[in-house]
C-alpha cells in the first residue's frame, strides 16, 4: 500500500502516515514525510508534528493490546527509517559545537532520543548519537576521547533513575554539562530536579538549553539526603530474594501459575522484577507517586491482556509483608495497594 500526503500539513498527513505504520508500509511512510518536505514543511515540524505523535500512538496501541510486540517493533523500525530519510533530505551542515546524545544504561527506547538528536542537528549542532543503553563507563571514555559541549541523556522509564544519576555524575566529573529528557524524569521533570539536573520537556526546549551554557550548568544540587536511611541500597541487595519469594507465593496461592507456559512464566518473573525496580526508584527519589503511577499502569496493561488486578495486588501485598521493616517502602506499597480498591482484593 502506498500512502499519499494530503496537502503540506503534518496534521492532514497524519492519518495516512499512521495507516502506513499499521500496514508496515515503509515506502508509504517515507513518501508521506518526503512529500511534506517537498511541500515546504520544515524538517523539524515533520519530525515533531508527524513522527513523534505517531510513535506515541504506536505505544498506546501496544498498551491497549491492539498491537503485538512484533507490530510495535515493525512500526518503530519504519519510524527510524523515516527519521533517516528526513535527516538525509535536510542534510544540514554543522555551524556549532558537538553534542553527545545517548540513552541511559538499560534504556532501549532510542527513537525519542534520536528525534532530539536530529532537531539539534537541524539547529546547527554537530551531533554524536550513541543510541540505546549506553553504559556510564563507555560514555565517560568517549567524552575523554572527544570534546563535547554538552551531553543530552534520555530516559523513558523511571525505574532507570538510579542509573541516570550515576551517568549524570560521571559526565559532570568529566566537566561536561548535562541536559536530560524523557518520561522517566516525570511529566514535569520533577525527578530531574531531585537529581539536580536541567530537564527539557521536548526537543526544542533541549535545543534552547544546550545553547545557553550558563543555564545548563546552573541549578540547585541534588536532593538525596533521604538515601542515608539505606532503604534503597538494602532493597537492591534483596531483589533476587524478593522475586523468588513472590513467585513461590503466587504458586502457592494461584494454582494456575504452575501450568504457565515458559513464555508466561518469563513474563511473570519480569513483572515481579519491575515491581521491585520501580519501588527502588521511588525510594531513590523519595516519591511514592512514582511507584503508585507504575502499579496503576501495570494493572491497566495486564487488564487489557485478561489478567485481573488481584494478580498485582497479591504481589504488592507480599512485598509489603516482606518489607515491613522498611518504613518508606512499606508506605509506598500500602498506598499503591489502597489505590487498587476493594475489587482487587485477592481471594484467600
Amino acid at each position: 500500500m502506498s500512502a499519499t500526503t494530503t496537502g503540506a500539513d503534518p496534521a492532514a498527513a497524519y492519518p495516512g502516515y499512521l495507516d502506513a505504520l499499521a500496514d508496515a508500509d515503509e515506502y508509504g511512510a517515507v513518501e508521506v514525510a518526503v512529500g511534506l518536505l517537498e511541500g515546504g514543511v520544515p524538517a523539524e515540524r515533520v519530525l515533531l508534528d508527524l513522527v513523534a505523535p505517531a510513535q506515541a500512538e504506536v505505544g498506546e496501541r501496544w498498551a491497549r493490546n491492539e498491537w503485538s510486540v512484533a507490530q510495535e517493533h515493525a512500526a518503530t523500525h519504519i519510524s527510524e527509517r523515516v527519521v533517516a530519510a528526513v535527516a538525509g533530505y535536510a542534510n544540514p551542515r554543522p555551524t556549532r559545537g558537538r553534542i553527545v546524545v545517548a540513552c541511559m544504561d538499560g534504556e532501549w527506547h532510542a527513537l525519542p532520543a534520536r528525534l532530539v538528536a536530529e532537531v539539534l542537528r537541524l539547529r546547527g549542532w554537530q551531533i554524536t548519537f550513541l543510541g540505546a543503553s549506553v553504559p556510564a563507563a563507555h560514555l565517560v571514555s568517549y567524552l575523554h576521547r572527544y570534546d563535547a559541549d554538552a551531553v543530552a541523556l534520555a530516559c523513558a522509564l523511571p525505574m532507570r533513575l538510579p542509573h541516570a544519576h550515576r551517568m549524570i555524575e560521571a559526565c559532570r566529573r568529566s566537566d561536561v554539562p548535562v541536559v536530560v529528557g524523557g518520561r522517566g524524569f516525570g511529566p514535569d521533570g520533577r525527578w530531574a530536579r531531585v537529581l539536580g539536573v536541567p530537564w527539557a520537556p521536548d526537543a526544542p526546549a533541549a535545543a534552547d538549553l544546550v545553547a545557553d551554557e550558563r543555564s545548563l550548568r546552573a541549578g540547585p544540587p541534588a536532593r538525596l539526603d533521604h538515601l542515608a536511611d539505606d532503604e534503597y541500597a538494602s532493597l537492591v541487595k534483596r531483589r533476587g530474594e524478593l522475586i523468588d519469594s513472590a513467585l513461590a507465593d503466587l504458586r502457592a496461592r494461584v494454582p494456575a501459575v504452575s501450568d504457565y507456559t515458559p513464555a508466561q512464566m518469563d513474563s511473570t518473573i519480569s513483572d515481579l522484577g519491575y515491581i521491585v525496580d520501580f519501588l527502588a526508584a521511588a525510594l531513590y527519589v523519595d516519591d511514592g507517586t512514582l511507584f503508585t503511577e507504575f502499579t496503576d499502569w501495570l494493572v491497566a496493561i495486564l487488564a487489557s491482556r485478561g489478567v485481573p488486578p488481584a494478580a498485582v495486588a497479591l504481589t504488592v501485598d507480599h512485598y509489603g509483608q516482606r518489607l515491613h521493616d522498611f518504613p518508606r517502602a512499606a508506605g509506598y506499597l500500602a498506598a499503591a495497594r489502597a489505590a487498587f480498591g476493594p475489587a482487587a482484593r485477592p481471594q484467600r
